[in-house]
């Protein structure tokens, strides 16, 4: 299974929530035997939405791709003004790229979202990170972690509490459940035959 690591931030230093996040994900997965990739708005080198009168940017064509290859997303964002930030939005806006496609957007994908603020408002940024992905026709996890920053990291360690690695780690497992992956399990409650 092949799983994506959407880190919808612009900082690139090693310490950052989204950062340190990121690598557990992504450590976590590997040692699970599952090809996994992470992609950054940063280091893909995004530009602003803008629909293209020709082809597409070459760096949208590789983000694309990589959506598209991975079978399952973990999407991480911090809050901002009540939503998630606006280069991960728009690293999403360029999937309009792939509308012509027979299975266009996210068709199909398994999409976690995970969501971090300094007060208790995180649920806002992963309710806007669900809209968005339900809109991409992404299957969304009912499983999310909304993070009390202030909760996240024990204050000796300076490591993840165990309460959050609890809850990334069930994450995880729900995410690397065969069933998930294997189109055949999921249950269609669409009323089609």
């Amino acid at each position: 299974m092949n799983v994506l690591i959407f880190n919808g931030t612009m900082d690139s230093s090693p310490y950052t929530t989204a950062n340190q996040l990121t690598g557990y994900f992504a450590e976590q997965f590997r040692q699970k035997g599952f090809s996994t990739e992470v992609f950054s708005p940063v280091d893909g080198h995004i530009p602003f939405f803008a629909y293209p009168k020709g082809e597409a940017p070459d760096s949208v064509k590789h983000m694309c791709e990589v959506f598209l290859k991975a079978d399952v997303h973990v999407w991480l964002t911090p809050l901002y003004h009540g939503s998630m930030t606006g280069v991960m939005k728009n690293t999403l806006d360029w999937l309009e790229m792939t509308s012509k496609l027979s299975n266009p957007y996210l068709t199909g994908k398994v999409v976690a979202l995970v969501c971090w603020g300094d007060g208790s408002h995180a649920m806002q940024g992963i309710n806007a990170m669900d809209s968005v992905a339900k809109a991409l026709r992404a299957w969304v996890l009912p499983f999310s972690v909304p993070i009390m920053k202030e909760h996240l990291y024990d204050a000796e360690t300076k490591t993840f509490t165990a309460s959050y690695k609890k809850k990334f780690d069930r994450m995880i497992s729900l995410l690397g459940d065969s069933r998930i992956g294997d189109k055949k399990h999921v249950k269609d409650t669409s009323g089609n035959p």
